[in-house]
């Protein structure tokens, strides 16, 4: 389906509309950044991950990296093994089972949406954005290389 409309510019556009079930063989996934802020008042912040969730297929998972030489150059008294350790914690708890603790029973989505849920912490989520993958897993490394390397 698709529909016209008429830009700012007063250009024709054609916007696609793309409902359940006819994304062809791709599937809507949501996914949120992770970021690092060592000093909240300052707001400043670096990409250090990315969930992805595709409800079709049951995924929810995280990658992360942190370029440490950043971090440090926003805060030289950044606990860098403290933020890798909450890296690690969302890697798991995105696995599921239990080294995930409590939340690793829960099914993939109410973990994606816990992992994403406003919070005052050195490692926040950033909003959650969307898209259409065939394969959630190397949309997820994808998205990292673009998007945090």
């Amino acid at each position: 389906m698709s529909e016209q409309r008429i830009n700012v510019a007063g250009a024709m556009t054609e916007r696609h509309i793309t409902r359940a079930g006819q994304g062809g063989d791709r599937d809507v996934y949501e996914y949120a950044l992770l970021r690092v802020v060592p000093r909240v008042e300052r707001g400043e912040r670096i990409n250090a991950g990315v969930l992805l969730y595709c409800r079709a297929q049951g995924y929810v998972g995280a990658l992360t990296h942190l370029d440490e030489a950043r971090l440090l150059a926003l805060d030289p008294a950044a606990d860098a093994a403290g933020v890798r350790a909450a890296l690690g914690a969302v890697e798991r708890v995105c696995a599921g089972g239990e080294q995930a603790g409590p939340a690793g029973a829960d099914d993939a989505g109410r973990r994606f949406r816990w992992l994403v849920a406003p919070r005052s912490a050195m490692v926040q989520p950033g909003p959650v954005h969307t898209g259409l993958t065939r394969d959630p897993v190397a949309e997820t490394r994808r998205l990292l290389d673009l998007l945090v390397r």
